[in-house]
């Protein structure tokens, strides 16, 4: 099982680059939402709208696309890692989380929104 799970850290690795660009690329709309701390990486590998903060229809939009092409590039890794969705997900939720700039939100496991 350890092996697995350094195999799928190093999948998780390469989703960030070439696995699936589409599913973590984000348009402007997010981006600016991301930078302004309404929405953030969440330690389960998916954009969330912080706590308190309001997002319009369209950026709910965005999100739910962007979570469901990162569900799929999640499922695939998986599949050819032999290890589950989630395992793979939080993975490339820490790299993601690490990858935040001054200013976002991240969601770590307790549930905790932090701005950086």
């Amino acid at each position: 099982m350890k092996n697995k799970l350094i195999m799928a850290a190093a999948s998780a690795g390469l989703i960030l680059s070439a696995a699936a660009p589409s599913a973590l690329a984000a348009s402007a709309l997010v981006e600016n939402a991301k930078d302004n701390c309404i929405v953030g990486e969440q330690a389960d590998g998916y954009l969330g709208v912080v706590d308190g903060a309001s997002a319009s229809p369209q950026l709910q939009r965005e999100i739910r696309d962007i979570n469901q092409q990162r569900k799929t590039a999640y499922a695939n890794l998986a599949k050819r890692n032999g290890v589950t969705i989630e395992v793979t997900a939080a993975l490339t939720a820490e790299k993601l989380m690490n990858q935040a700039t001054r200013g976002q939100c991240v969601r770590k496991q307790s549930g905790e929104w932090i701005k950086i």
